[in-house]
């Protein structure tokens, strides 16, 4: 008999590690599937905000047109007949600015409106090629010293 409650002491014992560690597997096992669940409300979210970020891109930004397999002049010429609304989105609020200022402006006058870090080197680069296109293009008059007037 001895035998036997040994043999049984020992499955005894074996059962209770055997519960303790199905125990923690279990408990793990709930960690992962809310670590799963939190990652795929965390995928959607970031789905969705993607996809407005898109939207709102699209809106603001103007779409490179091709006309036969060619490319076209974004920025048009200025011709008569053709009004600021024939131009992209940021290239009409830059020419609000130049309008609303009543005068010469320099890049750095139409990036304080604009919201750039005008302080920061480079970051009116950009824009001092967008006022130079629209002078070129006849938007803009490009006066001495990097000021640019709008054309009467």
């Amino acid at each position: 008999m001895t035998e036997i409650s040994e043999v049984a002491e020992r499955v005894a014992a074996r059962r209770a590690e055997l519960d303790e560690e199905e125990k923690l597997l279990v408990e793990r096992l709930e960690k992962v599937r809310a670590e799963r669940e939190d990652l795929a409300a965390a995928m959607r979210v970031s789905e969705r905000m993607h996809a407005q970020l898109q939207t709102e891109k699209a809106a603001t930004q103007a779409v490179p047109a091709q006309v036969g397999g060619r490319g076209v002049l974004l920025v048009r010429h200025r011709e008569a007949g053709i009004a600021e609304d024939a131009l992209p989105p940021d290239y009409q609020q830059i020419m609000k600015i130049v309008r609303e200022a009543g005068g010469p402006v320099r890049a750095k006058d139409v990036g304080t409106a604009l919201g750039l870090e005008v302080e920061v080197k480079g970051r009116l680069e950009p824009l001092r090629g967008k006022l130079t296109k629209l002078s070129g293009r006849g938007w803009l008059r490009k006066l001495p010293y990097g000021r640019f007037q709008r054309m009467p």
